[in-house]
């Protein structure tokens, strides 16, 4: 019986190799799916090498998906930027779209009403 909060060991396989790691159960399917990308991105390495070891199959895949996650980062980061900027420009069409209705609206109000 487990307690809330515990961690609990979960069995992960990369090639060849069993590790036991210990998660809480709300992290455990989340942890099981980044093992299992890893070990298709070590496989995938260790066709393309001469004889690669284990930790240097685990370091170049590693470097590998950080540099795919910091340029997802960098490119959501731009996208960021760039919505910003749009909503910017955006605002002040709405801002002058608003003030030159309302100067129309009092000139049409007072077209209505005219001066005695």
């Amino acid at each position: 019986m487990t307690t809330p909060g515990s961690n609990d060991p979960v069995a992960l396989r990369l090639i060849d190799r069993e590790f036991l790691i210990a998660c809480a159960p709300e992290e455990r399917e989340g942890l099981i799916e980044a093992a299992a990308l890893l070990d298709r991105k070590m496989r995938e390495l260790r066709a393309n090498a001469r004889a690669p070891s284990f930790e240097r199959l685990a370091v170049l895949a590693a470097v590998s998906m950080t540099h795919e996650l910091l340029a997802l980062r960098k490119q959501q980061g731009g996208d960021g930027q760039q919505t910003a900027h749009r909503l910017a420009a955006m605002r002040q069409r709405l801002e002058f779209a608003l003030e030159n209705t309302d100067t129309l609206h009092r000139e049409t109000v007072a077209d209505l009403f005219p001066k005695a």
